[in-house]
């Protein structure tokens, strides 16, 4: 592939491996400083700081596929993603997102790996029949979450708004019932995200940027947690969310734009800490600002999309901001508000880093390079490079508030999907994907993770 003009001199190599190097010694200070607070003090609540993970080496019946997966997108991805028709590109991404994630949960078997992951004590099928009566469910919500309310929710139902639990008891009702459905739910829906994404580049920076960041937004490393995990559906779900928006203001359409709205909506009642999502959502209003400026009627339908799902929920009774509060204080009141801010604050950039690779660190570098030269840089770089910011932005506050300490490699899942694109600017693309892909698979065989 060409070197896009707004790519450094060969030296960049040699400072994308410097930022490289970094993340990973972050990671390494996190793993050493933390097994020493794990083993004196006890505290993290996490075998294998700073992951959710036990140290568990392992092969499975997805092994084969994974390494198969990936040498495919290694060797063929960077070509394929400059020559296909773009009506082909997008399936084709999704296809083999799904395939890698996919196969990397079946590392660990349909049953751990797939099939199980969403009935733990902790998880959503465990209450499904708590629901029978969705309205009344809806009502008493606020009810259980704190720890010493009476038949308290588990800590995934607690810490989430009733969207994300209602959309496995919807699957329950329709007949796609247990872990098994479910998770395939979260892996296919959530496999659409690098779709999204790619959408939402296109639109608003240009194609071929797009089509440089395809490769590895479909071999993230991140897709070790994607499967299967409901945040890889909530990533789906604001992804999209973020996608209509740029095709809303770009297009000048009412449609996307009601559509967008809709799906922001549901992004606040799948998850509390996606309202930050809002960050992105406004890089892209800045952007397509000429857009809005051409047809401010586009507000309109946004925001009437986006009041549909907070109002359906406030008049089943359901209040956010009591849930809210309440969680804070369900936060406290676990591991959350023992484990150590001052350890977190900085592990959880660690967790970043094992969710996006060592490429995406190196991409970063890049990023801010791109927006100092802003002003002699090509225009759709630095809009490509803006929108990376905003979603860096968004994960850094996340990570301030101090209430996800801890798990970040599945929580922040949302976040990190808009941190891939910055690879786009990146050249030697199949070195870059190789480090990906060792990254993914080693995590993946070497640890058992869960959450």
């Amino acid at each position: 592939m060409r070197t896009p003009p707004f790519a450094p001199p060969s030296r960049g190599l040699r400072r994308d491996l410097y930022a490289a190097g970094a993340a990973v010694l972050l990671v390494a200070a996190s793993v050493l400083v933390g097994r020493h607070i794990e083993g004196t003090s006890r505290t993290l609540f996490v075998d294998w700081p700073p992951l959710l993970a036990s140290w568990g080496p392992h092969l499975g019946p997805g092994t084969p596929a994974a390494v198969l997966v990936a040498i495919a997108t290694v060797t063929h991805g960077p070509a394929l993603a400059a020559r296909l028709p773009w009506r082909a590109l997008l399936p084709a991404a999704w296809g083999t997102a799904t395939a890698w994630i996919f196969s990397l949960a079946l590392a660990d078997g349909w049953h751990r790996g797939i099939a199980r992951r969403l009935t733990t004590r902790y998880e959503y099928l465990q209450v499904i029949d708590r629901f029978h009566d969705i309205p009344a469910a809806l009502r008493d919500f606020t009810q259980h979450i704190l720890l010493d309310s009476p038949d308290n929710w588990p800590a995934h139902i607690a810490g989430h708004p009733p969207a994300a639990t209602l959309t496995f008891v919807l699957l329950d009702r329709i007949g796609l019932r247990g872990g098994g459905w479910a998770g395939m739910w979260c892996i296919t829906v959530g496999a659409t995200a690098c779709v999204a994404v790619l959408v939402a580049i296109r639109a608003l920076a240009d194609e071929a940027l797009a089509r440089r960041a395809a490769p590895f937004l479909v071999l993230a490393p991140a897709a070790v947690w994607m499967g299967t995990s409901a945040d890889a559906y909530f990533a789906a779900v604001a992804a999209w969310a973020v996608a209509l928006l740029a095709l809303a203001v770009t297009r000048r359409s009412p449609g996307w734009a009601a559509a967008s709205g809709l799906l922001l909506g549901l992004t606040c009642y799948v998850s509390y800490g996606l309202t930050l999502v809002a960050l992105i959502a406004a890089a892209v209003l800045v952007l397509g600002r000429h857009g809005v400026r051409e047809r401010p009627a586009l507000l309109a339908p946004l925001l009437a999309g986006l009041a549909v799902v907070p109002t359906v929920f406030t008049l089943a009774g359901f209040d956010w901001w009591e849930a809210y509060r309440l969680l804070v204080t369900r936060y406290g009141q676990g591991a959350g508000g023992i484990r150590p801010y001052g350890y977190w604050v900085w592990a959880n950039l660690a967790c970043t880093v094992l969710i996006t690779g060592l490429a995406t660190a190196a991409g970063l570098r890049r990023t801010g390079a791109v927006l100092l030269g802003r002003r002699t840089g090509p225009r759709a770089g630095v809009r490509l490079a803006f929108l990376v910011s905003a979603a860096l932005l968004a994960l850094l506050v996340a990570d301030l508030s101090g209430m996800s300490k801890a798990e970040t490699e599945r929580i922040w899942l949302p976040f990190a999907l808009w941190l891939l694109p910055a690879c786009a600017f990146l050249t030697r693309p199949r070195f870059w994907l190789t480090a990906q892909a060792l990254l993914a698979l080693l995590v993946n065989h070497l640890l058992l993770t869960g959450w």
